[in-house]
């Protein structure tokens, strides 16, 4: 076994069709399973989504301040960043967004993404 690596003697699985939690937001939901220590995110933003409308009010911060390192499973999301950078991100896209951006639904398809990373307190109320 490679040094630092802690692999569970059990298996474990967990399917999004029944998360361990959900939190909505204006056409939007995030939902959440626990696996493996670790916590993994559906994003799920509809048409007219955007981030700074949607989720900003939730979160009180001037952009989006969690990273994040996604599978884009389908729609697509158009990504700025807060130094100005711009790029969408379509289905099979991988995307590593550090802190400081916004983002919306682009067209009529909702964005779906699978999130690794930064969905432990995104859109939380607290």
């Amino acid at each position: 076994m490679q040094e630092g690596v802690n692999i569970s003697a059990v298996a474990e699985w967990k399917n999004f069709g029944t998360p361990d939690e959900v939190r909505e937001f204006p056409k939007g939901r995030l939902e959440l399973i626990r696996v493996g220590g670790a916590t993994i995110g559906r994003g799920v933003f509809e048409p007219g989504w955007r981030w700074a409308t949607s989720v900003q009010p939730i979160a009180k911060t001037h952009s989006c301040e969690a990273p994040h390192f996604q599978f884009h499973v389908s729609g697509i999301l158009h990504v700025v960043m807060d130094d100005g950078t711009a790029f969408d991100l379509k289905p099979g896209d991988v995307s590593l967004l550090p802190s400081g951006h916004d983002a919306w639904t682009v067209g009529d398809e909702p964005a779906v993404v699978i999130d690794f990373q930064g969905m432990i307190d995104y859109a939380k109320h607290l």
